[in-house]
């Protein structure tokens, strides 16, 4: 056996090694990068006078937005929560199917 040979089926591994992580890049990393562009852009088209709920499941309406938080109105008074906070729009959470 000469010494400058490799052991063989190597290269077969180094292809199965690339299909593995081709396929955990399909199937998991890049959906949830979609979600979050998804998300981003629905946070950024969020504007003053829109209803929305809370991942906590308050409702309320948007009154003033910032950098990184919105004031919204509710039945009992105003809180200042995250604009990760927001969930969804509150039509979308009441009439699912209307915005599906």
């Amino acid at each position: 056996m000469n010494i400058l040979q490799g052991q063989p089926g190597g290269s077969s591994q180094m292809v199965m090694m690339l299909l593995i992580m081709a396929v955990f890049f399909v199937f998991m990393i890049w959906p949830q990068m979609r979600k979050q562009k998804k998300a981003k852009v629905y946070m950024e088209s969020l504007e003053k006078g829109k209803k929305v709920v809370t991942t906590g499941g308050i409702h309320g309406k948007i009154t003033t937005v910032g950098d990184t938080h919105f004031v919204i109105e509710m039945e009992e008074g105003k809180a200042k929560i995250e604009k990760s906070a927001v969930s969804m729009e509150l039509t979308q959470a009441a009439y699912p199917e209307a915005t599906a």
